[in-house]
């Protein structure tokens, strides 16, 4: 897809971030919107900046909640009609959890795979038939650079955006079998300057073994922000333009990539190395050596 004017695409995470910047981006080419996010007040801005960027667009905005199959399904139903055709779809919502395995909830686990994993199946599957039908379509799945390699304490996030990437590669893979005019890109942004790493869960459990207490953390994760969200989404659809299969944003992301591929078991050696030299205490709480574990009660580590 060299052109998007005139094309209609539908963005979840719209309210912030690249989702915003993507919004403003696509509008400014000509192409009409259809705009979601969870966070109501968020999105209003999106619709006024998009507005301003480019008076006259049509565009919708729907406050939608990716984890729920019902309303995305409804939300590309109505898009489709508001709008006449859908060509393409950004997954682009997520969110962040930092948390030991040990010490993670089911419900916390729950809501990251909720949003980022199956808020892309959802988004993907009620929207690819329109795409299909639209004759040129693109499905843009964002995974992240902890899509390529994993870290302690980021096992819901590693495994919501690992999850992703083999979720829209074999999509790809069928779509090409298929040669219907629809194509996937799998995008594995490094850090972005987004709210994310603010607006993300940090669990007690890993204070005092990864970093020194909550907001410590959210300011050490915001450190590796280096990509601004307008730069992001000029790359986003750089690789659009060009039918990549994979879009890498940020050196970190692709250093993150070189490492991975170039020591594919023993980068978790350095993982651990770096992150034990700025680790800040000790150990996470556990039961003392030849002691039974506390009753499983099914919500933290526990087995149901």
């Amino acid at each position: 897809m060299k052109d998007f004017k005139n094309k209609v695409a539908a963005i979840t995470g719209a309210g912030s971030g690249m989702g915003r910047s993507l919004a403003l981006a696509l509008a400014r080419e000509g192409c009409q919107l259809a705009l979601s996010d969870r966070n109501e007040k968020g999105l209003a801005q999106t619709a006024a900046e998009v507005m301003r960027a480019a008076p006259g667009l049509v565009f919708t905005q729907h406050c939608v909640d990716v984890s729920d199959r019902a309303a995305m399904y409804a939300w590309a139903e109505q898009a489709a009609r508001t709008h006449g055709r859908i060509n393409l779809i950004f997954n682009n919502a997520g969110v962040a959890l930092s948390s030991t395995i040990e010490g993670m909830s089911y419900d916390d686990l729950e809501w990251i795979m909720g949003i980022n994993f199956w808020g892309v199946v959802h988004g993907t599957k009620a929207f690819l038939p329109y795409l299909k039908a639209s004759g040129e379509g693109h499905v843009i799945n964002t995974s992240s650079i902890f899509g390529i390699f994993a870290q302690p304490g980021m096992s819901g996030y590693n495994a919501s955006k690992y999850a992703v990437r083999g979720f829209t590669e074999s999509l790809r893979q069928e779509l090409d079998m298929q040669d219907c005019g629809v194509s996937a890109t799998c995008v594995h942004p490094g850090g972005i300057k987004t709210n994310i790493a603010q607006a993300s869960r940090i669990s007690a459990n890993v204070t005092g073994f990864l970093v020194h207490d909550e907001q410590q953390g959210r300011d050490e994760f915001e450190k590796y922000f280096i990509t601004t969200a307008d730069k992001a989404a000029r790359v986003i659809l750089n690789g659009v333009r060009h039918n990549r299969r994979r879009v890498l944003i940020g050196p970190d992301a692709v250093a993150a990539d070189m490492m991975a591929r170039l020591l594919p078991a023993a980068y978790q050696k350095l993982v651990v190395f770096d992150a034990r030299r700025k680790g800040p205490l000790g150990q996470p709480a556990a039961d003392a050596p030849g002691t039974l574990p506390a009753k499983a009660s099914g919500n933290g580590a526990d087995a149901p």
